[in-house]
């Protein structure tokens, strides 16, 4: 016969694979999150993993409080030190991607060349307008120079 206690630890289990399940794959995108993050950073991810740390309330973009999972990872600029970082995963979405302080990396290429200075025909004074068009005037707007004039 199946007992309360019994039916209890049935559903908890049931809820927590049901939890596992929907889960499925997070890991995952957030180590293609945090390879896009590092490319575009112009830093190297190291062992190509991320290792989860914690699961719990994290504040999220709105200062709300949710259940989040945070993940490690490391990275190297130099290719001699290694640094730490961290991705928040809010279910599939993702929260933040924060990297440690680090040096910044060389630049790949040398800075472009300034452009070539084009000498210009004097501009004309004359086909400048010397007062600028009038504004749309709706109700609401009161210009400041008509207001003193008239105080």
């Amino acid at each position: 016969m199946l007992t309360l206690g019994n039916l209890f630890l049935l559903l908890l289990l049931a809820g927590a694979g049901a939890w596992l399940w929907h889960g499925h794959g997070v890991r995952e995108r957030a180590l293609l999150l945090t390879r896009a993050h590092c490319r575009k950073m112009h830093v190297e991810l190291l062992d190509e993993n991320v290792a989860f740390r914690r699961f719990g309330l994290v504040a999220d973009s709105r200062g709300r409080k949710r259940f989040a999972r945070v993940y490690s990872f490391e990275f190297t600029v130099t290719g001699e030190q290694r640094h730490s970082g961290s991705v928040v995963m809010f279910g599939h979405h993702l929260g933040h991607i924060e990297l440690e302080a680090h040096p910044l990396p060389a630049a790949a290429e040398p800075p472009p060349a300034p452009a070539p200075v084009v000498d210009v025909a004097p501009v004309i004074l004359e086909s400048v307008p010397s007062t600028p068009p009038e504004p749309r005037r709706s109700g609401n707007v009161v210009r400041l120079d008509q207001w003193k004039r008239k105080n």
